[in-house]
């Protein structure tokens, strides 16, 4: 069967004379130097443990599709988490598939051949002379240490028996194809829980990714004296970072939070264009993505002038104490949310302190009033999606206990809107979130975002050291 090109504006026909021409006069390109990619080992491991959580049933796991971005063009394809998980791989339209007897097979477009066709010169979604090269179907068996197959001998519609088990919402024609057996929503559950302990080789990949980050924040203070002259310095500093994230990985984790002044306020501020003032803070939330797609996620909160004001330094003192004891709770079986409840507490008994508040602490915890100025969870988990594992049940994620090998940010902040009249003026307009990943160990948890400093005093020094 052949299937029909993607063709788009940039297209012109083609003569037959043409076509034939294109068939012939190509060298033998196929390669003989491919090695299987690092994460194989560990991906066989995972899919053997989905195939004994679910023994005897058919899984299916696809890749996902291109998305359009407009008209014609698409935007960057990003494979499922759970499917890079499974397999390393990373081109749309391919499907993991568990067969009952417990063995996979990838089903993939493999390149195309130069004697066959047009594709490789004509479709410009998926042509070799449009979208890059993919490997043939020896290639990617070697590359991904899995038995591989051409995606067009995918029969989702045999042995209607016994439905497959299939990860749904990812691509449409893989839905429409596989028969419902009423397991999806299980499988896609425990796709997200076992991600929630990582293994030794996605730790060394969330470390690189954190490190990347450093160097992204670094380089962001670097460039403050340009950013600070330019009538868009939020959106200069945005590019500043994402280009030390496609230098370092493949591309930033998340759109990234640059918010200077009230900016702050605004807890997911994207939009990146506003002018910098040299008396305000700024709130960085940015992160690395690795080439193998973890991602880091880090906040720091710095005056752009180099110095706190009193005001400043009071307001980001409260928020390093708050962190400091959601940091300390950190350890196998403690709650999840103990980190978030310490770091609440600390943050009551400073507005309180202040006189912003009223009523003891148990008081204030009870109310929620302190929610006015903090208003969101403290921290969550982190690895192949910036909120990672989100589709895990609540009793071992959000009202579970900690493991060995959880890796999550505790990120508490306050936000102080620049309209709100219960506070006194010189606090008004600023947002302070101090953000580090941590992985949870034997007997506490390593903080992977120690290059980065987090008292003010060290603030001060890290910056004017960079100036």
């Amino acid at each position: 069967m052949t299937e029909p090109l993607n063709i788009g504006s940039h297209d012109l026909p083609v003569t037959d004379e043409l076509a034939a021409f294109m068939r012939t006069g190509w060298a033998d390109t196929r390669r003989t130097d491919v090695t299987a990619l690092p994460i194989a080992p560990w991906a066989a491991k995972r899919r053997a443990a989905l195939a004994s959580r679910f023994p005897g049933e058919r899984l299916v796991i696809p890749a996902g599709t291109l998305k359009v971005r407009s008209n014609d063009a698409d935007y960057r394809f990003r494979p499922h988490s759970a499917y890079a998980y499974l397999t390393g791989a990373g081109e749309p339209d391919d499907v993991l598939v568990i067969e009952p007897s417990g063995e996979s097979v990838l089903y993939l477009r493999p390149r195309s051949p130069r004697g066959e066709g047009q594709e490789f010169y004509r479709d410009r979604r998926y042509g070799e002379f449009w979208a890059g090269r993919r490997p043939d179907l020896a290639e990617a068996a070697e590359l991904y240490q899995v038995e591989c197959a051409h995606i067009r001998d995918l029969d989702l519609g045999r042995d209607l028996d016994r439905p497959a088990r299939v990860l749904r919402g990812v691509d449409p024609s893989v839905d429409a194809r596989a028969p419902r057996g009423g397991g999806d929503a299980e499988l896609e559950t425990f796709l997200s829980e076992m991600r929630l302990v990582k293994d030794e080789w996605e730790l060394g990949e969330l470390q690189h990714a954190v490190d990347a980050t450093a160097r992204g924040f670094e380089d962001v203070v670097r460039a403050l004296p340009q950013a600070l002259a330019h009538p868009r310095g939020e959106r200069y500093l945005e590019g500043v970072f994402g280009l030390r994230a496609r230098l370092e990985g493949n591309a930033i984790g998340y759109e990234s939070i640059v918010a200077s002044g009230a900016h702050a306020c605004v807890l997911h501020w994207i939009r990146n264009d506003g002018r910098l003032d040299g008396n305000d803070l700024l709130l960085l939330d940015a992160g690395v993505e690795s080439d193998t797609l973890y991602t880091a996620d880090v906040t720091r909160t710095f005056p752009l002038s180099g110095r706190f004001t009193p005001a400043q330094r009071q307001a980001y003192e409260l928020v390093y104490e708050a962190q400091s004891a959601a940091i300390a709770t950190l350890r196998p079986g403690a709650r999840f949310r103990d980190f978030h409840l310490a770091a609440m507490r600390v943050i009551s008994d400073g507005l309180r302190d202040w006189g912003l508040l009223k009523g003891s602490t148990d008081e204030l915890m009870e109310t929620g009033l302190y929610r006015r100025y903090t208003l969101c969870s403290s921290g969550h988990m982190l690895g192949l999606d910036v909120h990672d594992c989100a589709r895990s049940r609540s009793e071992v994620y959000l009202d579970g206990v900690l493991e060995e090998g959880h890796v999550l940010t505790v990120e508490p902040g306050l936000y102080f809107q620049p309209d709100d009249l219960t506070l006194p003026e010189e606090l008004r307009g600023m947002g302070i979130r101090i953000e580090d990943d941590l992985t949870v160990t034997a007997d506490g948890a390593v903080l992977m975002s120690a290059a980065l400093p987090r008292h003010p005093d060290e603030i001060e020094s890290w910056m004017s050291g960079l100036a």
